[in-house]
């Protein structure tokens, strides 16, 4: 892939003019566009339209070249990126030098980067090196050193101490199979960490939501804070922070950001620390009038207790993930739902829904969504919901509707 002959103004206008075309129908009819290969300007095509909600900067910038899917996909999205940003504005406060050693498509550097005079930048694919440094440019980052190298190489060679080290390591194996521990991620940051802590006291490492947090925690060193980020209730990634000058237990952040998140409009966090969740004890009850979904952070961070002493309600059961109280918890970090009426999953059960369609939400119910369906002959979708769930004595199910 030429990144100038895609990065040409022609090829440019060619790809935002024809932005929403079927791009696999676009390879079909000619081999070439512009005398530049079809199959490349399919990727550019492609690239944008999941840049459009991923990385608006990127999406609204002619110029901009996209890397093939899987390092698209790898990339942090621009409000997790944002977030990083302003977690680290306000965690570091005497800033000079930043590293970011998995630099990748660089959309964490880009932004980072705005807080440090002065930024080093390791890529080992040089294609995506030079792929990110021109995209950065495009974007008015001046401050970034490029280095092709990986992440060890790098540090081994590096004589500096930096106020920030950003280490996001590669979850694909060399057979592109997927992994989630930090000792199967390359580079592995648990054996790796006496080198990094050599050139740097702040250390923030990015993880899948897939990791285990507690099994993350003990596998890092000085984790004085996990954040775990959502966007628009759809957990994207763990960020271990790592201070060698903080020591205690972590405190664990969850955190729902809007897509279009700004510094401007943070939300609140819900926090708390395990050996509270283990220690919390939760009144059960049967379901009252209103009905409680954590968001996704609160999910994955593993809350399950801490989220109800914190707002007041009662948990359904000790396995079941909802919370249920009379009076409406205005404040409550997740979906509320208000009950309309108790139902049986029968045959009768679809006639109580307009169109014979609900959202159908399920937790600890001894029944999957299809095989409700199957039995009941709903259908999904409408504006209503059928909840169903397992108290501590018996299986309940409802109809809903959701009020925030």
């Amino acid at each position: 892939m030429d990144i100038r002959r895609l990065a040409d103004p022609d090829i440019q206008n060619f790809i935002f003019e024809h932005e929403k075309d079927d791009e696999d129908r676009l390879v079909l009819k000619s081999k070439n566009i512009l005398d530049v290969p079809s199959a490349w300007i399919a990727v550019q095509i492609k690239a944008r339209k999941k840049a459009a909600y991923k990385l608006p900067s990127y999406h609204n910038t002619k110029g901009v070249v996209y890397p093939p899917s899987v390092n698209l996909e790898q990339s942090s999205s621009e409000a997790t990126a944002r977030f990083k940003t302003y977690t680290i504005s306000k965690w570091i406060t005497w800033r000079k030098k930043f590293c970011d050693l998995t630099g990748g498509f660089g959309v964490d550097s880009l932004f980072i980067s705005s807080l440090f005079p002065y930024t080093d930048f390791s890529e080992p694919d040089k294609d995506l090196m030079n792929l990110a440094k021109q995209n950065h440019q495009l974007l008015h980052s001046g401050n970034i050193h490029y280095h092709n190298k990986g992440a060890l190489d790098f540090m081994t060679h590096s004589g500096k101490h930096y106020d920030l080290i950003y280490i996001d390591p590669s979850r694909r194996t060399g057979s592109q199979k997927k992994v989630f521990k930090f000792s199967d991620c390359e580079p592995d940051v648990v054996g790796f960490s006496e080198e990094l802590y050599s050139h740097a006291d702040r250390v923030m490492i990015k993880a899948s939501p897939l990791l285990d947090i507690q099994q993350g925690i003990k596998d890092l060193q000085y984790v004085t804070r996990v954040l775990v980020v959502s966007v628009d209730n759809d957990c994207k990634e763990l960020l271990f922070i790592c201070d060698r000058k903080s020591a205690g237990e972590p405190v664990v952040e969850c955190y729902n950001l809007p897509n279009n998140f700004t510094a401007h409009r943070i939300p609140g966090a819900f926090e708390f620390r395990f050996s509270e969740e283990r220690s919390t004890e939760t009144p059960v009850s049967d379901p009252l009038k209103f009905i409680y979904e954590p968001n996704a952070s609160i999910m994955k961070g593993g809350a399950f207790k801490s989220i109800a002493a914190e707002f007041g309600v009662y948990k359904l059961s000790p396995n079941t993930h909802l919370y249920t109280s009379y009076n409406i918890v205005e404040d409550f970090p997740g979906k509320v739902f208000q009950i309309s009426r108790f139902m049986k999953p029968d045959k009768q059960l679809r006639k109580s829904f307009p169109g014979e369609k609900a959202n159908i939400l399920l937790r600890n119910y001894p029944m999957s969504v299809e095989e409700l369906k199957k039995k009941t002959g709903l259908k999904e979708g409408g504006e209503q919901f059928l909840i169903g769930c397992s108290g501590v004595k018996e299986k309940w199910m409802f109809a809903a509707v959701r009020v925030r």
